[in-house]
């Protein structure tokens, strides 16, 4: 069965998350994306573990579902086309920071459980460790080689996938506090890793580049922390709709089951270039070394973004397609075309009454963004949208990169380019008017 599923996001329960990020909602949220799995996150936090088990129930395939009094009044929301079902999966996120190797270790880490039982044992012994109460997503000074050993100990069948592996300050290989390579974090339990997050800064032919990588499964999610950032990352399968079915399409070495990601593009991360943006410097990773990793301004440190640090990781040259590479799909969320095309903020109440019109005529986001062919859109009356869609789909968009925590920004168009399109009727007509203006010139 071929379904999407976003493994990581977060509940109103984590710091810096939206206060209505409920299970109605994002059930709501995850069906207008085209989700058919996504993770209930935060497991660990008592007030959301009650909720789990109050307002879901579990399905005899490892995964869990709204009642039922509280999916039809969910569903109300949500347009009959894109009502396919929601399923979640049990996750938490855990912030582990502790000392090794003489150096302090900040790093993230999304454990997954089958049941209601296992997730109650691990809570147990979460908090023998340290406060799992005051953040969604507790930090515990636990090993993450330790934290491995516990979740195998929990479930036979539970599984941990390192979080957003490039991320400067809280990951495995983050410039910050990271690691150069998995056995130096899991030591002897490296072979039960079998999964990496690429994070929203990266992409798998980024990812390529580094051979200690191969091998393993590498996902996208959205790490959600508002029902509009859900979806802006996910996984392709196409394997048995379960616990295990996830979990063998993830160790499937053969990547029959796991059929790719749709990804954010890396450059509109928040930490992909370098740069201090304190003093608003931005910089490549070869600029960087010219300065001696120290901002031109103020001669502070820079922040090294996940370009630099895979560069240098990386012993593998640079867009080579490792053999049975998993394919990947870079997308733009369909707020972020819409508030090109209407020149109005993203979360603007013009776009997302544009949102939901094109979404319930046309079905869910990411249908439409991969899948829904450009002439169905004949008809809509939304000036610039189809052909925006277009240069999306071909990548032919600019992207301003993001650094040190600010996020990357992307034109569709230049004025130039909107003012023709908008003033004539094909595309053919702008290319002939930008031949003319360089032919006078």
């Amino acid at each position: 069965m071929k379904f999407i599923a976003d493994l990581h996001i977060h509940s109103k329960y984590s710091r810096a998350t939206a206060k209505n990020l409920d299970f109605e909602n994002i059930h709501i949220a995850a069906q207008k994306k085209g989700i058919s799995v996504i993770a209930t996150g935060d497991f660990t936090h008592p007030a959301w573990f009650s909720e789990i088990k109050e307002k879901c129930n579990p399905l005899e395939n490892g995964l869990f579902k709204l009642k039922d009094s509280i999916l039809r009044h969910a569903d109300q929301q949500v347009p009959p086309v894109c009502q396919k079902g929601l399923q979640f999966i049990l996750s938490c996120e855990i912030s582990n920071i502790y000392k090794k190797n003489g150096k302090v270790r900040k790093n993230h880490n999304i454990v997954f459980l089958p049941d209601m039982q296992s997730a109650e044992r691990f809570n147990r012994k979460m908090e023998r460790i340290g406060n799992i109460r005051s953040d969604g997503r507790p930090v515990l000074g636990l090993d993450a080689r330790d934290l491995l050993e516990i979740v195998l100990e929990t479930s036979e069948t539970a599984f941990l996938i390192p979080a957003h592996i490039w991320t400067p300050w809280f990951s495995i290989f983050g410039s910050k506090s990271g690691f150069d390579a998995l056995e130096e974090c899991f030591e002897d339990l490296t072979p039960h890793i079998f999964a990496l997050e690429t994070g929203l800064s990266s992409d798998p032919e980024m990812n390529w580049r580094v051979s200690n990588l191969k091998g393993l499964t590498l996902v996208s999610n959205s790490d959600a922390h508002s029902m509009e950032k859900i979806a802006r990352e996910a996984n392709l399968f196409d394997t048995e709709l379960s616990f295990s079915g996830i979990r063998s399409a993830l160790m499937d070495k053969k990547r029959s089951l796991f059929k790719g990601t749709f990804e954010f593009f890396p450059e509109e991360g928040k930490y992909h270039l370098d740069g201090h943006r304190k003093c608003g410097v931005r910089l490549k990773p070869e600029e960087t070394q010219k300065y001696q990793g120290l901002c031109p301004k103020c001669g502070k440190p820079l922040t090294l973004g996940v370009l630099h640090r895979i560069s240098e990781l990386a012993d593998l040259n640079e867009g080579k397609r490792p053999d049975g590479a998993i394919p990947f799909y870079r997308l733009l969320p369909l707020s972020e075309i819409l508030s090109e095309v209407l020149e109005v903020g993203p979360a603007s109440k013009k776009v997302k009454a544009a949102q939901d019109k094109i979404i319930k005529k046309y079905g869910p986001e990411l249908t439409i963004l991969h899948e829904l062919p450009l002439k169905s859109l004949e008809g809509i009356d939304i000036p610039l949208f189809k052909e925006a869609l277009r240069r999306v789909r071909n990548y032919e968009i600019f992207i301003q990169p993001g650094y040190d925590g600010e996020f990357g920004t992307v034109r569709i168009f230049t004025d130039y380019e909107r003012r023709k399109l908008l003033g004539q009727r094909d595309l053919f007509a702008l290319k002939e008017a930008e031949k003319a203006t360089l032919n006078m010139e």
